[in-house]
């Protein structure tokens, strides 16, 4: 299929677009555009107006703050420029592998860290990188900004007007880790898990093998307190209801949870190596 008709606009800043995005009936975000032209060249999506972001400087860069105890990730940060930053290495290991994993070169040069969270029906890498990280999702609207956790933008998307502008992640040292499983043919995951070990125990989400990007509470409370065994970890997902794994491109629920819990042991196998 070919595009269908729409208008462009590009913003000269930030407030601009919050304008043309809750004034047009259809609007949409375009950064990378590694999800939403596809989709709309392929009937997915529709919009009336893209509204390009991809010049806004705000939106870009990497920095830990004054304390350096949290990472403020601009949303137009590429993928690529997420995977080799040495804060981002040091600091949220599992969002640095994460970003790795996704797609090819290509995708990665221009996929951005706020498309990527934003790609509603895509089992992309980052969501569930950022539930594990404790990260938050820094909106911008006509109100004014706001932040909401990654988990709860996970289930929810961004709201209609408006925009990611930042991914907030608590900086933790390299106890975290990342393993995908990827289909062959497009790069999403079939199951992708990653985790991050704290005081109070590890944090675990997966994708892919689920509905969405989710935290395993449930897991989490059975490992709590080690040890981080391959047996252990299998048992502890064992435990969950098959349900919550949905089995499509021919694999089952049961493989799901299963492929997800060895992802999951080994993640945190890494996690527990990287500070020994």
């Amino acid at each position: 299929m070919i595009l269908t008709a729409f208008d462009y606009v590009r913003p000269v800043g930030l407030d601009e677009a919050l304008t043309l995005l809750s004034g047009t009936r259809g609007a949409r975000v375009l950064a990378g555009g590694q999800s939403l032209l596809p989709d709309l060249r392929a009937g997915a999506e529709r919009a009336r107006l893209l509204v390009d972001v991809r010049h806004l400087e705000e939106l870009r860069g990497i920095d830990s703050g004054s304390d350096g105890r949290r990472l403020r990730i601009g949303a137009l940060t590429t993928l690529a420029e997420l995977a080799a930053h040495p804060l981002v290495l040091a600091g949220a290991p599992e969002l640095a592998a994460a970003a790795r994993a996704n797609g090819d070169p290509q995708v990665r040069n221009l996929g951005t860290v706020g498309g990527n969270l934003a790609a509603g029906g895509r089992a992309t890498d980052l969501p569930v990188a950022a539930i594990a990280a404790d990260a938050a999702v820094e909106l911008a609207g006509r109100g004014g900004r706001r932040t909401v956790t990654a988990e709860e933008f996970a289930a929810t998307g961004a709201p209609a007007a408006t925009v990611v502008t930042a991914l907030l992640v608590p900086a933790a040292g390299r106890a975290a880790a990342f393993e995908k499983t990827a289909d062959r043919a497009t790069r999403y995951p079939v199951a992708a898990t990653a985790v991050r070990i704290t005081p109070d125990g590890p944090r675990i989400a997966v994708t892919g093998a689920t509905p969405r990007a989710l935290r395993l509470r449930r897991v989490e409370d059975r490992l709590r307190g080690g040890p981080y065994t391959t047996d252990a970890v299998l048992a502890a997902f064992r435990a969950e209801p098959r349900e919550l794994f949905v089995p499509g491109r021919g694999t089952s629920a049961e493989y799901l949870g299963h492929l997800a819990g060895v992802l999951t042991a080994r993640a945190l196998q890494r996690a527990e190596q990287a500070t020994a």
